[in-house]
């Protein structure tokens, strides 16, 4: 059945009839008690994680895959993922002993290749092509053409979009009285499948979509009116690094998702200690924004607070890489507006340190960095823990400015989080022509080469700065020797690279610490 004459009524027979247990499970519906009593409402979690390959995938995968013909089954399938989905259709082709070739970028991390060739034995052929994503989907669609595969789409399917939607009567028959749902949205299959369930038994019920502020694709899809994509995808959260909406998803969603918020890579690194916390499960970035969007709706809502409200999220997927995890940890305060970073200005001489944590009250310092220059002032960097989030750093910024201690909020600043943190000090007074980038790196075997070989000797390079947090993609922070007649010369050569970057030069963080 094609998805432009597939019904709200429709959806909820296919729901109901899905297969999808053949393979998933029902998963738990956890309380959270820690968050519900920080918040003042009850905060359900339903546990996605639980599934045999950690993710909801899985549902939409064997739906897809079940509901296909004898002859459409013996010619084998298709897909392209380098991911939660890739796990979903090569456990679901191994259980139904269907064919099933997953092309994969060549960029993919060992521990995600592994456990597709795990999940599907010998019923599943990995193809490694390309350096991203949109090589081995174009590869697939082609190989899906010239063999007559049946390509199983991510999200983009009416018989995708009905197994997640299975997670909705699990949720509906377990707990009727829900009055909000927040839901993770990448490509909007499970969002999608969740809304037009629940909105059809409980038409009252609200439906919340979460987005990372780095992909939300859904939130352009409604300004537009129409599936529009991204200039460009952040891809922390991974399992959402999706450029551009499903059609069939924005359908529904635009028809049963009554609001769309989005939230920071810092809220989602708090929200995954939330559920840590709770649950002792270790989600995904991706897992956890449906808990951050728990927190950042009422936040911005409290009128909500009037009445005890029932709330459910979803935790949608729990493959994190075990390194990440130290990214989560780092961040996790800074979202919980916990802690927060400041750049301050104190005299060069003896005792400025005593006096600058004397007037900070005692307040608990969690990093401290500073390098001797031999100038009348010094720069620091400064971590500072928060019992009362925002407004007790409003009273200590006020502290500082009646003291005539300079600050800047640092907090929000992504450079200085990323990189001029573990840089402090380091200043070079000749170089006054240097030029400050940041890059989006490629995580793949030879990238700094080729990044450094296309770059050429044209440029002397001041700075680097890197640091692997085992994701497709790294923050690159880079200084150069360009003279303000070379810069139309140098932007151009530094475009053809084909990284994204930004000109990071006037940052604050750099002019504090590093210029």
């Amino acid at each position: 059945m094609s998805s432009d004459t597939t019904s709200a009524p429709e959806y909820l027979r296919k729901i109901l009839l899905a297969p999808v247990y053949d393979v998933a499970r029902n998963t738990d519906l956890n309380f959270m008690p820690s968050l519900s009593e920080r918040i003042g409402h009850d905060i359900w979690l339903k546990r996605e994680d639980q599934q045999p390959v950690k993710s909801f995938k899985l549902r939409g995968a064997y739906n897809k895959i079940a509901n296909l013909s004898e002859q459409a089954k013996n010619r084998g399938v298709i897909t392209a993922s380098a991911g939660n989905h890739a796990q979903g259709v090569a456990l679901s082709a191994n259980r139904m002993q269907v064919k099933a070739t997953i092309c994969m970028p060549e960029t993919t991390p060992d521990i995600k290749v592994d456990a597709v060739r795990s999940f599907g034995g010998d019923w599943v052929d990995i193809v490694l092509i390309g350096k991203s994503f949109d090589v081995a989907s174009q590869h697939a669609q082609q190989l899906a053409q010239e063999q007559g595969y049946t390509y199983v789409p991510p999200f983009d399917d009416p018989d995708v979009i009905a197994g997640q939607g299975t997670i909705a009567k699990e949720l509906f028959d377990e707990k009727r009285d829900l009055d909000i749902v927040f839901i993770a949205v990448g490509g909007g299959g499970l969002a999608a499948g969740i809304a037009v369930y629940l909105k059809q038994l409980k038409p009252n019920i609200k439906i919340v979509a979460v987005e990372s502020d780095e992909s939300a694709c859904l939130q352009k899809a409604l300004t537009h009116g129409e599936p529009t994509p991204l200039d460009k995808v952040g891809i922390f959260a991974d399992g959402v690094a999706v450029k551009i909406i499903g059609k069939e998803p924005f359908r529904l969603c635009q028809q049963y998702v009554d609001e769309v918020i989005t939230v920071t890579s810092d809220e989602l690194c708090a929200a995954t200690k939330d559920i840590f916390d709770d649950t002792r499960a270790i989600a995904e970035p991706a897992g956890a924004l449906s808990v951050a969007g728990i927190k950042k709706w009422l936040a911005n809502n409290p009128e909500a607070s009037q009445n005890k409200l029932q709330i459910a999220g979803i935790l949608c997927g729990a493959n994190i890489n075990f390194h990440t995890l130290r990214y989560v940890s780092e961040r996790a305060e800074l979202g919980e507006k916990k802690e927060a970073i400041i750049a301050a200005t104190i005299p060069e001489e003896k005792g400025a340190f005593r006096k600058f944590c004397e007037i900070l009250g005692g307040r608990a310092i969690t990093e401290f960095n500073y390098r001797y220059a031999p100038s009348s002032s010094a720069h620091i960097y400064v971590g500072l823990k928060l019992r009362r989030g925002e407004d007790e750093l409003q009273e200590v910024l006020a502290e500082l400015k009646q003291n005539n201690i300079d600050w800047f909020d640092l907090s929000d600043n992504e450079v200085a989080k990323q990189h001029v943190r573990y840089m402090v000090g380091g200043r070079a007074p000749e170089l006054t022509n240097e030029r400050l980038f940041s890059f989006d790196f490629p995580e793949y075997p030879g990238a700094l080469l080729s990044f450094l070989q296309t770059l050429g000797e044209r440029w002397n390079i001041t700075l680097f700065h890197y640091r692997n947090h085992s994701a497709a993609s790294g923050m690159v922070l880079t200084g150069f020797d360009v003279k303000d007649s070379d810069m139309a010369e140098f932007t151009s050569h530094i475009t053809k690279i084909g990284y994204q970057f930004r000109d990071e030069s006037e940052n604050p963080a750099y002019q504090f610490f590093l210029k």
